[in-house]
């Protein structure tokens, strides 16, 4: 069957009759050639027809993209509802006046934050002087934006701990290629020096007029793209003075005191009331960190610094906090679910640190120092709880929430009494909370604004366990509209992740009420490889254990199938960047079983990964080639060299972005190339791709409307939705 033949004719009748104009069939662009390259590990041999896509550069692979691109825009275009659908998640993205993020205090309750206004593309900095007083533009990005060039968006801030200055990281076009600039907030004029290669940017501050920030290595010609994200330096800024005199305190061969690899990557962290600096070393994505620590004060010149260590990955340390000399540690070492430390800064003495929260049945996931206490998360069955753990020795105290969700820390300050919390769940929208501990009330800001479609009423959620494969029990997340009919009919979207040990954590998209508007479900599994479940749960989707990740994945579909939500001719899956191996092995482990699938910037062909800029750091998550365990994980992973000649395989769309720094978008081309080479099914195999945009964390809201409005159009023509049924020719 081609695309052709799925068309319906009556639609096509019917919108002839309405004398309605029908565009003609795109035409399908050719196959891309075959050009095989040989690679032999360890005495196998791997054959990867589509290495040549690696070279994004080369005029033949562009023009390739291009006619796949202009190929699956004009498909899209042709489903008949594909325009409304797109105009109800506009209207249900833009009913709150305004979205409000990464909200920053400082004593005097004088507040940063991001806003997106309903009628804005993307996020502008403001500055205000308490929760509801008038509010002052600092950065909008968009005037950065060239004519007819990729829009720019704002990828971090820091406000210096007097609020005289505020400095912001910022790319173009989704790239995450930030570069600093540096505003003075009383005037909103912006200081003549500012810093590229900013990527990961980390800053901190030194003093109100100095700052410490990453600056990837200047790559040189002949250089292979695989150098770009190494070797990277916390340098130390003077504001007003030239990027030339900067310093470099941190970083690989910067000290004989510290030890680092090419793929490590160097921060500074730092609060206004310490004399001691916390260098952190992160070994690319692993979780595990190693710490050292040495005087602000020395920090100055660089190979001079008394960096001391204080712990190392052997210690399984992932994240820390500071109050005056003590220092705060979150660890899974002998506690899989976490526990925390509690040493001194400027005598640690790890060995002997006090255990201020112990391991419980709930996974303690990040802490944030306040003056008056740690208020640290914990996630248990999905739902966060928040604590509050008093300096003073007392035993931590639950803090009620007005309602089950999840919460995010923010705002927090040591000078500051109280904490911040950004809290939503899947069918509430998020607010911003203010707990007091005086009166010992949660409140809201009123900060965040809600929309006309926030909070719906007739919008439920449930939390179950399902059986996986090998009996072991996986959290699956379904949402949905109240009294839909268990009876096999309803068109579900099923998501998952399953890598690094990150959560996916409940929160509420208001667009998605345009899904279950056309009767959808949607739903998420918790598979083995993320962090629901504290250290063990990662572990146990992690290289040598990473086919539970998919195997889990399958089990929540199957789930979904055999309690009537779906079925298998109207049930799709997606996921995303490393969620894309997921999604991969699934299709190839049982492409029977989807109707459909969205592999959003997805990693496919593992065996390669390492190979491109983002490769080096993931080695730690992933493996690498270079060792025969590490080949066979990757292999098992490679959905890519798992695809298999003359299979019926589902409907997918393969999206990318041109600049995507995380995932190259060759991953994406090589695994389209090959899957459209493969399929016997008939069904069509898309490759969408944005030429102004990335990974997606610089995307901007009309790029991520469009993005939705084409996954759910394509899901719908696949489950066979009369009005999603592009129009044939006439």
């Amino acid at each position: 069957m081609n695309l052709r033949a799925q068309f319906s004719l009556l639609i096509a009748a019917s919108r002839i009759a309405a004398g309605l104009a029908i565009a003609a069939e795109p035409a399908l662009p050719p196959p891309a050639p075959v050009k095989p390259v040989t690679d032999e590990y360890f005495g196998h041999k791997i054959v990867d027809p589509y290495r040549y896509m690696e070279d994004l550069k080369d005029a033949g692979v562009q023009t390739w993209i291009k006619a796949q691109a202009d190929y699956t825009a004009a498909t899209l275009a042709r489903i008949p509802q594909r325009d409304k659908l797109l105009a109800r998640i506009h209207e249900l993205d833009t009913a709150a006046t305004a979205r409000v993020s990464n909200v920053q205090v400082l004593p005097g309750e004088v507040v940063f934050y991001e806003k997106t206004l309903a009628s804005e593309d993307v996020a502008k900095l403001y500055v205000r002087h308490g929760m509801a007083g008038q509010e002052k533009l600092l950065l909008d990005p968009a005037r950065l934006n060239a004519a007819g060039g990729p829009p720019h968006v704002i990828n971090y801030f820091s406000a210096s701990w007097d609020g005289g200055y505020v400095v912001a990281g910022v790319s173009e076009g989704g790239s995450e290629q930030a570069i600093i600039h540096v505003i003075d907030t009383a005037t909103g004029k912006e200081s003549p020096e500012s810093i590229d290669r900013a990527l990961f940017g980390a800053v901190s501050w030194k003093d109100s007029n100095s700052f410490f920030y990453n600056r990837l290595q200047k790559m040189l010609p002949g250089m292979p793209p695989t150098e770009k994200e190494l070797k990277s330096t916390m340098w130390l800024h003077r504001i007003g003075t030239s990027v030339d005199k900067d310093a470099p305190v941190f970083g690989f061969d910067r000290s004989p005191l510290v030890h680092m690899e090419p793929t490590d990557i160097p921060l500074i962290l730092t609060t206004s009331e310490s004399p001691q600096a916390l260098g952190v070393v992160m070994h690319g994505l692993q979780n595990e960190v190693t710490l050292y620590v040495a005087p602000i004060a020395s920090l100055e010149v660089s190979g001079g610094i008394p960096w001391k260590l204080l712990a190392d990955t052997g210690d399984e340390i992932t994240s820390s906090s500071q109050h005056g000399d003590d220092l705060y540690l979150v660890s899974h070492k002998d506690a899989p679910r976490f526990k925390i430390l509690r040493t001194s800064v400027s005598h640690p003495d790890l060995k002997n640190a006090a255990v201020v929260v112990p391991q419980s049945s709930a996974v303690i996931t990040s802490t944030a120092a306040a003056r008056d206490a740690l208020y640290v998360r914990e996630l248990d069955g999905g739902i966060a709880h928040l604590l509050r753990v008093p300096y003073s020795g007392v035993p931590p105290e639950e803090i009620s929430l007005p309602f089950a969700g999840d919460f995010s820390i923010t705002g927090d300050d040591l000078r500051v009494t109280g904490v911040l919390v950004v809290m939503s769940s899947w069918v509430k929208a998020p607010r911003i909370l203010r707990y007091d501990p005086g009166s010992k009330s949660v409140t809201d800001t009123g900060l965040q604004p809600l929309g006309k479609y926030d909070d719906p009423p007739d919008m439920v959620s449930e939390e179950m366990k399902v059986p996986g494969y090998d009996g072991v029990l996986v959290p699956l997340s379904i949402v949905h509209r109240k009294g839909i009919p268990l009876n096999g009919s309803n068109p579900t979207l099923l998501d998952g992740y399953g890598a690094y040990g990150f959560t996916r954590d409940p929160h509420f998209n208001p667009t998605l009420l345009a899904w279950l508007e056309n009767g959808g479900v949607f739903a998420v599994a918790h598979v083995r490889g993320g962090g629901e479940h504290g250290e063990e749960w990662y572990r146990a989707g992690y290289k040598l254990t990473k086919p539970n990740t998919w195997r889990d994945f399958i089990a929540c579909a199957e789930y979904l199938i055999g309690q009537k939500y779906t079925s298998s001719a109207k049930l799709g899956i997606q996921g995303g960047s490393a969620g894309g191996i997921m999604i991969g092995r699934s299709l190839t482990e049982r492409p029977d079983l989807f109707a459909a699938a969205i592999d959003a910037v997805g990693v496919s062909d593992t065996l390669r990964m390492e190979f491109s800029e983002n490769g080096p750091p993931n080695i730690g998550e992933f493996g690498s080639v270079k060792t025969q365990e590490g080949f066979e994980d990757l292999y098992a992973m490679s959905s890519y060299a798992h695809v298999a000649d003359h299979t019926a395989y589902p409907a997918i769309m393969l999206t990318t972005g041109i600049n995507d720094p995380r995932v190259a978008p060759w991953q994406v081309t090589k695994m389209a190339a090959r899957l459209q080479a493969a399929t016997s099914s008939g069904k069509p195999i898309l490759l969408r791709v944005n030429y102004e945009a990335g990974h997606g964390m610089g995307s901007t809201k009309d790029q991520l409307e469009k993005e939705s409005a084409d996954r759910w159009s394509f899901l719908l023509w696949q489950f066979g939705q009369p009005e999603f049924q592009p129009l044939p020719v006439p």
